[in-house]
């Protein structure tokens, strides 16, 4: 090797090794600086912990109380500007937190006054308050009414005319303007650069006081109305440093609020919670009848039987179930109309106004309809179809009753509605564990309705505080229960769905799965719920009812002996049932036992012990299933 190549080769050797000390020099700045943002880290943690550990009594009796520097101007602007006489529950501490400039999560039920707690502030702090709303229909209905208070406040989205924008716009990046509300939906924020941009102008300026996202658990991947967009406001405690954020919800369990709290980065915000019970409300679990026009003639009936001459709402899964039933109800002599996504605006608009104004008297809505409406003397609220979660049940019933008057949420359900929500909620990550508890919630029938409701909102609650305030509770002293051996019953939904493909699931599977067709000759088929329970019944040869088999399928699936197995085609999901995995690992000796009552069979819990057999099934060669009576 020459010497020129190794003097070459030296220097740049020498010239790694350099770049290589000054590499080691930064990573040992970097870890130094990693030490002291991890001990201050765990200082704000150890606050943190001892915060949220601390009594929420005394918590809200330190917010909740008049003495703050702005407290008389707060009840003045009550009084004087939304003209109410008192706060509400959660009110005054809501705004308090948020004035000092603490961040803060409100859970209040349905009509509980959510949106005071940031209108208010608005005023209050004489600038700007941003509020992020994921519904259009919602926001319209809120400015309209601030703007009848005298309230500037308008919303930015593809509805906004070119002038509106501007004009707003000009307005949120001075400090001298009267301009106080600015709503927009979390997919605006997410989308455009120029909305952030004059929004950082608004916090250079010291007008932007205020960030508050209303339905907030929709940051969550744990709760029931997940929300890509909205974790884009992730961005929002860093980029606006100082702002406070409130989050507003009418449903979260500690588990969604503590995701709510990471995704946001307000670890350490206030939590102010309302109990779930609003006592003027009556539940009501109804079994649906299989044929659509006696369904809707049955609630036809308790409208003009219960509920004439009242404002309700009809909630449905679909637009075409919408419409069909609203027809049906115009057909009885009931004045309906239907309201829906898929509507023009001008026209859901009419509807609404329609209702609100008592032209109609019911609306038959999809979820669509609902969230923020300002109608409190609404006295029943129907649930046409089964809702996918607790928490959308609770919010949808919720808009009942906003007066503090009495009023009825009924609820409807069969087998086949479970297997509709299911294919529509199964890619959702807990689309099926929320689907479940709200199937368990209508098919406990002895439970009192607000004891499911509190287990689910983690809150302790006596069925004697129920005052007789749903079904179950007016009714139990009427009804005697027993426990039933379904064992053989079991085994014999197990051997049809193993057993055979019936011919529609083969032509089914033959059609768009043509892979999966020997494996399901072989005793892996699998079957629609609806086509089980039909084979059931007729293989049971009269031992048991069809109503009995439908709620027995529906108990394999809670207690997880059957399972759901969704498959896609280009169209549609298909929902079929196959064997769950308490069935792959049941003894074949023990009892599957199904609490029922006299007078509906309704399924009310389980249990499995050791016995010897009183029945047996005949030979798998023979079709027909002979079950001996216990």
């Amino acid at each position: 090797m020459s010497d020129v190549l190794l003097s070459k080769l030296s220097g740049e050797l020498a010239d790694l090794d350099g770049q290589i000390g000054q590499i080691d020099q930064q990573i040992s700045q970097l870890r130094r600086k990693k030490a002291e943002l991890t001990q201050k880290k765990q200082a704000i943690e150890r606050k943190i912990e001892l915060k949220t550990n601390e009594d929420s009594d005394v918590v809200l009796d330190r917010w909740d109380r008049d003495g703050f520097s702005w407290s008389q101007e707060a009840n003045d602007i009550l009084r004087n500007k939304f003209h109410l006489e008192t706060f509400r529950p959660l009110q005054r501490a809501a705004i308090n937190a948020v004035m000092s400039k603490e961040d803060a999560i409100v859970i209040l039920s349905t009509g509980g006054g959510k949106s005071l707690c940031y209108q208010l502030p608005a005023l209050l702090a004489k600038g700007l308050t941003l509020v992020v709303s994921p519904l259009v229909s919602l926001v319209e209905d809120q400015i309209l009414q601030l703007r009848k208070l005298g309230i500037d406040a308008s919303s930015l989205n593809a509805n906004t005319s070119k002038e509106e924008a501007k004009r707003v716009e000009e307005a949120i990046t001075r400090n001298d303007s009267e301009f106080r509300l600015l709503y927009v939906t979390p997919e605006k924020l997410a989308k455009s650069k120029r909305m952030m941009n004059k929004l950082e102008k608004s916090l250079a300026v010291g007008f932007l006081k205020l960030i508050a996202i209303d339905e907030v658990h929709c940051c969550s991947q744990w709760g029931h109305d997940f929300r890509t967009d909205y974790g884009f406001l992730n961005v929002l405690k860093r980029q606006f440093k100082g702002v406070p954020i409130l989050g507003l919800t009418a449903t979260a369990t500690s588990n969604v609020l503590d995701d709510v709290k990471d995704m946001l980065g307000i670890q350490a915000a206030l939590v102010f919670r309302a109990g779930f019970n609003r006592s003027n409300l009556k539940y009501q679990v109804l079994p649906k009848k299989g044929n659509e026009d006696e369904c809707v003639e049955e609630i036809a009936a308790i409208i003009k039987k219960r509920f004439s001459g009242e404002t309700g709402i009809i909630y449905c899964l679909s637009r075409n179930d919408c419409e069909k039933v609203a027809k049906s109800l115009k057909a009885q002599v009931i004045r309906a109309k239907h309201y829906h996504a898929y509507m023009e605006p001008n026209d859901r608009s009419a509807c609404h106004q329609s209702w609100i104004s008592g032209k109609i008297q019911v609306i038959v809505a999809t979820v669509a309809f609902g969230m923020g409406i300002d109608k409190p003397d609404v006295r029943f609220v129907i649930h046409h179809s089964l809702p996918k979660s607790i928490e959308n049940y609770y919010q949808e019933s919720g808009r009942a009753g906003r007066d503090g008057r009495p009023a009825t949420c009924i609820l409807y359900y069969r087998l086949a509605d479970i297997f509709k929500q299911s294919s529509m909620v199964q890619q959702e990550r807990t689309g099926i564990a929320n689907l479940y508890n709200i199937v368990r919630y209508a098919y406990e029938s002895r439970i009192c309705r607000r004891v499911k409701l509190a287990e689910h909102f983690e809150e302790a609650w006596e069925p004697s505080w129920c005052q007789k305030q749903c079904d179950v509770c007016e009714k139990a002293t009427d009804w005697e229960t027993k426990s039933i051996d379904v064992s053989e019953e079991a085994k014999a939904a197990v051997k049809i769905i193993e057993g055979r493909l019936n011919s529609e699931t083969y032509e089914t599977t033959k059609h768009h799965f043509p892979e999966n067709l020997n494996s399901a000759k072989d005793g892996s088929g699998r079957i629609t719920g609806n086509k089980l329970v039909e084979l059931l019944a007729k293989r049971l040869k009269g031992k048991r009812s069809r109503e009995c088999c439908e709620r027995l399928i529906v108990f394999l699936l809670l207690e997880s002996y059957l399972q759901e197995d969704f498959h896609y085609t280009v169209y549609s999901v298909i929902s079929y049932v196959v064997v769950g995995s308490k069935w792959r690992v049941y003894n074949g000796r023990d009892e599957i036992l199904m609490t029922v009552d006299d007078e509906k069979g309704s399924v009310l819990a389980s249990s499995t012990k050791s016995r010897k057999r009183k029945a047996v099934i005949s030979s798998d060669e023979d079709d027909d299933i002979t079950v001996l009576d216990d």
